[in-house]
């Protein structure tokens, strides 16, 4: 099927937002899983236009970025009464090197990094780095960190793996949470950390490519794929917040994720391996 031709049918456009909203939140990679599902599936995702593509990732992240801000405006308000010079000064780091990362390499990661391939190779690179992190954070006999105790060092490292999760692959979760324990802070405080120096990124990149999406217009009637996907990416978004903000206190264990990672790392390499 040529490029001109693909359509992205309405069911596959439902199935993807609803699979975005999870993967957003948890550590495996929402765009990881954008790009393999309908790959795996034999689903004519590749041979959209680029355009189309980029345009329905946009709208998927578009949802999710408007189910967290409704589901976390408890969060935001309170962040915002509690902020001080010093809350500022570790969120200011932590956002300034995916801004600037994306701003400089968005394009050429897109180009160059969207392949199943590299994709598998983000997989297993976060999966180890998460399991690292969370064991050896665990075997260390010292009292581990509260999400209070951060300071510019902290800011800076959370920044650090933002911008690396800019690879297809990698998580944006999946690095501040491995950022966070290696920096020595209990599971609890490394979801409360992920969580707040991640939501601003996913609000900002959503309302600027959002934008972009309504500068360049929609093409090939398919403004109702676009219009499914970003419904069903809000919709599970809003019912996957509000299930994992009820998990334990001690936070989740990495190594599922991690080991879940490798699995479907694998699965595609293999699937490559025989075509």
């Amino acid at each position: 099927m040529r490029r001109a031709e693909a359509k992205l049918p309405l069911e596959h456009a439902l199935a993807l937002g609803l699979l975005h909203g999870p993967a957003e939140l948890l550590p495996v990679s929402s765009s990881a899983h954008t790009t393999l599902v309908p790959w795996l599936a034999g689903w004519p995702y590749m041979q959209l236009e680029d355009e189309l593509r980029k345009s329905f990732e946009v709208a998927l992240h578009a949802g999710t970025g408007a189910a967290l801000a409704i589901a976390m405006r408890a969060e935001l308000r309170r962040s915002l009464s509690q902020m001080d010079g010093r809350r500022a000064g570790v969120l200011a780091l932590a956002l300034a090197p995916p801004t600037i990362a994306g701003y400089l390499l968005e394009g050429p990661i897109e180009r160059r990094l969207g392949g199943p391939r590299s994709i598998a190779v983000g997989l297993l690179a976060g999966a180890v780095a998460m399991a690292l992190a969370d064991i050896r954070a665990s075997s260390q006999d010292k009292t581990e960190r509260a999400s209070e105790d951060a300071g510019a060092a902290d800011g800076l490292a959370l920044g650090f793996a933002q911008a690396l999760a800019l690879m297809p692959g990698v998580s944006r979760s999946g690095a501040t949470l491995s950022a966070a324990r290696a920096r020595g802070f209990s599971r609890a405080a490394a979801q409360a950390l992920s969580w707040e120096a991640g939501l601003p990124v996913i609000l900002g990149a959503s309302v600027l490519k959002g934008l972009r999406l309504r500068h360049a217009g929609i093409r090939g009637g398919q403004g109702g794929a676009l219009l499914t996907g970003a419904g069903a990416a809000f919709a599970s978004t809003l019912v996957s917040a509000r299930a994992l903000r009820r998990g334990t206190r001690e936070g989740r264990p990495l190594l599922g994720y991690s080991l879940y990672r490798c699995l479907l790392a694998a699965l595609v390499i293999a699937r490559g391996r025989a075509q």
